[in-house]
């Protein structure tokens, strides 16, 4: 009597163990479908966005980083880019102008949501950025790169800097020309200025692959206590003088 009872309370035990199984299971895959170090969209408008994302090459940012919006403009104001001409392209029309790699308009976007990606961001992470729009030439014009900080140093990465293709698959990425025809090539070189703040440039170009990226490792607070404060955006605070 004492076996059947046993065994009965053994069958009506087990769809309920098995239930409770399969509730923990997939209470583990919901867990481990995010990642804690996963992608975060902190601005996103039309194909232009801004995210917080793992970064590959480190784990040690001295992230979150307070830097307002003020001071994220007036650095990137700073970036100067040019095109990078072969030797025959120099020979026809000389050494490229140095330009602003960040036009006002875009700073007015990027430079908010970057300072607000930074304040997010946990020291295994960088911030993704990228600003695309249309030109009156149908074309789709694109400024890509990442950004991080490790103290001293703010580090910016790119790989795009208004470069121009078409709004689909850019198969073209090089213009593959006769040697004797001066060659338009997209690709660029960067730095800041002044250069006296500039720690160190790194280029992780690929010959004839269109994957470029230029690094350049800035000594931020020593730029920001040197340069203009960017106009337009929230000022940085000020001292007030002491009363007498």
């Amino acid at each position: 009597m004492i076996s059947t009872s046993h065994s009965h309370n053994r069958r009506q035990q087990g769809p309920v163990l098995t239930l409770l199984l399969l509730l923990a299971v997939a209470a583990s895959a919901g867990c481990t479908s995010q990642p804690v170090n996963g992608h975060k969209t902190i601005y996103e408008s039309g194909l232009n966005t801004v995210r917080v994302e793992t970064d590959p090459d480190s784990s040690s940012n001295t992230h979150p980083a307070a830097l307002t919006a003020t001071e994220v403009g007036t650095l990137l104001r700073s970036i100067r880019s040019w095109e990078r001409r072969n030797f025959i392209h120099r020979l026809f029309a000389g050494e490229a102008d140095r330009t602003r790699a960040f036009r006002d308009e875009e700073i007015t976007v990027l430079a908010p949501a970057l300072s607000k990606a930074l304040a997010q961001a946990t020291p295994a992470q960088r911030i993704y950025f990228r600003l695309s729009h249309a030109t009156e030439q149908g074309d789709q014009e694109t400024t890509t790169g990442w950004l991080s900080v490790k103290d001293p140093l703010l580090i910016l990465s790119l790989s795009e800097i208004h470069d121009r293709h078409s709004p689909g698959p850019d198969i073209g990425k090089y213009d593959r020309q006769m040697p004797n025809v001066p060659e338009a090539s997209a690709l660029f070189d960067v730095t800041f200025e002044p250069e006296e703040f500039l720690a160190k440039a790194t280029s992780g170009g690929r010959l004839f692959a269109p994957d470029q990226r230029e690094e350049l490792q800035i000594r931020y607070r020593e730029a920001l206590a040197a340069l203009p404060v960017y106009p337009g955006l929230e000022p940085r605070p000020t001292s007030r003088p002491s009363k007498p």
